[in-house]
């Protein structure tokens, strides 16, 4: 029986060789099968990346997706933005990604698409129960071959036009984003510098998430290096990204939106923007001074698109680099579509990418720092992070506890994907800076303290 645990906020995800096996992911194939015949319809799409795992899950998933009577149209490997725009090409009623994401090689997963949304919160675990309950439809389905690729490059290719051939190196990690972002530049006016492109699960020269700066150390030496307008770099399932400019200076997701906002407001004036807690308050007070209405809510892919549906939002964002473009596209999450509206605006800039940045104010702030802490524990620990601090000061609590404090604000979160609570820190100087970030580790340190004995006890 598949451990419970996997099914989390947002998508389903364990390590793939001991919570991931054959039997127990064709009933998963049956269950999510069932749900999504019930609640949408039968046509689904079914995808996958590249991970050594996942050729092994696909076979046991689609075996059980055919037990429940679903007709399959297999679109092989392939970006799981690719995934999202199969299922809007081809109607089709849902549709299952394959991926680990960014998460380490050992690790594996599966989104799910219903309708116009994505599964999470209580719709995941209606699936668990399905499983639990052997409640599955049944029925002969069918599986078919289609290439997504294909019309997906055709789509994009014919919206961009760059007013100049910008230079840009572009690191894949060896993730799935190389061989489509390969054909995709061969129609489009860049100077592309290439880096591990060729698609390997082990992920050899590095791990595919560009939120730990670690992992953008290749992509910064070659963009110094070639000279060129930015650099920019996928994670291992091409729906997000991380960007530095020509310096070599990272350019983290919550500027991204500014930027990419500030582009739709000269054209779409009070257009509203969702944010994520993570985001520095600068983008939210500068795309407001611009006339947006810039809206804060919980991180997670699933939760932001309902949120934009919900808002009529033009664009969406977070700190990890996902980004949702209902703007000129579709709402989901497309790294590479992104990618080609950056180079769009530094193109039309005529100037590099830190030049998109000029006037914007130089506060200090952490990237997302990661403090390990249990599954089982996580939650609890920031409920208690937030009873001690709300006895002084006032707390934002959409997601976790996001404290303001005069000249900054600090965040802790329990991440809805890795067993980590999830921090950051922005002030006006390093100094005030340390001190917000010592007052709330001492506070979270606390907190585990108090969680630990209620475990004893």
């Amino acid at each position: 029986m598949l451990n419970p645990g996997i099914f989390r906020e947002y998508d389903i995800r364990g390590i793939a060789d001991e919570e991931l096996l054959d039997p127990d992911v064709e009933a998963l194939g049956r269950g999510l099968a069932t749900y999504l015949i019930r609640h949408s319809g039968r046509i689904i799409c079914l995808g996958r990346d590249c991970r050594s795992s996942s050729d092994r899950l696909h076979a046991a998933l689609l075996n059980g997706m055919l037990a429940a009577g679903a007709h399959v149209l297999d679109i092989g490997i392939v970006p799981t933005p690719v995934l999202y725009y199969a299922a809007v090409h081809c109607k089709a009623d849902g549709a299952v990604m394959i991926t680990g994401s960014h998460n380490p090689p050992e690790y594996n997963g599966f989104k799910t698409v219903c309708g116009p949304g994505t599964l999470h919160g209580s719709e995941i675990q209606s699936v668990y129960k399905l499983i639990a309950n052997s409640d599955f439809e049944s029925g002969d389905g069918t599986v078919k071959q289609f290439d997504a690729v294909t019309p997906y490059i055709e789509e994009i290719a014919s919206q961009f036009r760059f007013e100049r051939k910008v230079k840009v190196v572009f690191d894949a990690g060896n993730g799935t984003a190389g061989p489509v972002m390969h054909r995709l530049l061969s129609r489009l006016n860049v100077d592309a510098v290439e880096l591990f492109f060729e698609m390997d699960g082990k992920f050899p020269n590095h791990h595919p998430d560009p939120t730990v700066l670690s992992n953008l150390s290749d992509l910064q030496e070659a963009v110094r290096k070639s000279g060129a307008d930015l650099g920019i770099a996928f994670d291992g399932d091409s729906d997000r990204l991380g960007a530095v400019d020509e310096n070599g200076s990272v350019v983290y997701g919550d500027m991204l939106l500014f930027i990419f906002g500030r582009e739709i407001l000269s054209r779409k004036p009070g257009a509203t923007f969702i944010g994520e807690v993570k985001c520095s308050q600068v983008m939210y007070d500068k795309l407001a001074e611009l006339g947006g209405k810039p809206i804060m809510y919980k991180t997670g892919h699933s939760l932001i698109k309902a949120k934009m549906r919900e808002e009529h939002a033009e664009l969406a964002g977070e700190m990890s680099g996902h980004m949702f473009f209902a703007d000129r596209y579709y709402g989901y999450d497309d790294a590479i579509y992104a990618a080609c509206r950056l180079i769009e605006i530094v193109a039309k800039s005529g100037k590099p990418l830190s030049h998109q940045l000029e006037g914007i104010p130089k506060l200090v702030s952490t990237p997302e720092l990661r403090v390990p802490c249990p599954d089982e524990t996580k939650f609890r620990v920031v409920r208690h992070v937030a009873d001690r601090i709300r006895q002084h000061r006032a707390i934002v609590d959409v997601d976790g506890v996001r404290v303001p404090f005069e000249n900054g604000w600090g965040l802790v979160r329990a991440s809805n994907t890795q067993p980590v609570l999830v921090m950051r820190f922005e002030a006006a100087n390093d100094e005030l800076l340390n001190s917000y970030q010592d007052e709330i580790e001492k506070v979270v340190e606390q907190a585990k303290e108090e969680v630990a004995a209620e475990a004893v006890t």
